[in-house]
């Protein structure tokens, strides 16, 4: 941006908070560039404690204290915040949002014409700089506006543009991807206990296949199917727990999961 970045949050939750340590911790801002505004007190204290930014209860002194606004509030909450902000959004200012399941044209068309905004789902490991975000420019956002916003959730993890009909797809696998994964790592920690694993180690080493899984994926850039080829040796212990998998439907009820997500989301939106 022309201006120098001053980024204010309506609403001062954890996200809001993991996002604003991503920003300073890149060094994309520094605290005194931040100001987040929440009604509940113990919240505005709690982002103060972490970050040394100012905070407020007003939304209208967020709006006036920063070029870029991250609405960080629930989506039922959304409309309010907006129509409070109306009268003093300018077009120096970008809105990105991430309440989830609100459009785009929800999100415009409750600001001034010609508002710039982009919407975002970003997803919780967020709070621990691993995210995978997904964002959409809206009508009036400008190509500068969609690289700052790559700039500012690439601070926490991977971010990735793409068009707003995608987006309740996006929610159905990354947004609410994690809560299956904590159900598969619990699920593999129970068979290492009923195997005879201390709890506590089983849940570690739960943990840690899969993240180590997750960067083979990532990091080397083959297939899936092709690095579990590699595990799986004839006639081994592998392929006999695939074959468990196989039988219980494993692929197809995560795939199901994700379709029920983003019709979920996609019902939320309307």
């Amino acid at each position: 941006m022309a201006t120098p970045l001053k980024i204010g949050f309506f609403g001062a939750g954890k996200m809001a908070t993991a996002l604003a340590k991503g920003f300073v911790r890149a060094e994309l801002v520094t605290p005194k560039d931040i100001i987040a505004g929440d009604p509940q007190e113990t919240a505005r204290n709690a982002f103060a404690a972490e970050l040394g930014a100012k905070i407020t209860a007003s939304n209208m002194e967020v709006t006036q204290s920063a070029n870029v606004l991250l609405l960080a509030t629930k989506p039922d909450q959304a409309s309010a915040v907006l129509a409070e902000i109306h009268d003093g959004f300018t077009r120096n200012h970008l809105l990105v949002s991430i309440a989830a399941s609100v459009p785009l044209a929800k999100l415009e068309g409750a600001l001034p014409a010609g508002a710039r905004v982009v919407r975002v789902m970003p997803n919780t490991p967020a709070l621990v700089g691993a995210a995978a975000s997904a964002f959409a420019p809206g009508r009036a956002a400008t190509a500068a506006d969609a690289e700052l916003a790559k700039k500012l959730l690439s601070a926490v993890g991977l971010a990735v543009q793409v068009k707003e009909g995608l987006l309740d797809a996006v929610t159905g696998l990354s947004g609410s991807g994690p809560a299956y994964v904590y159900q598969f790592i619990e699920a593999l920690s129970d068979g290492g206990v009923a195997a005879g694993l201390p709890r506590e180690l089983a849940t570690t080493l739960a943990a840690q296949t899969v993240l180590g899984a997750a960067k083979m994926v990532l990091e080397t850039g083959q297939h899936p199917g092709a690095l579990k080829d590699q595990v799986t040796s004839p006639g081994g212990t592998t392929i006999e727990g695939l074959h468990e998998l196989e039988k219980g439907q494993l692929r197809g009820i995560v795939m199901n999961a994700v379709r029920a997500a983003t019709e979920k989301s996609k019902r939320l939106g309307r």
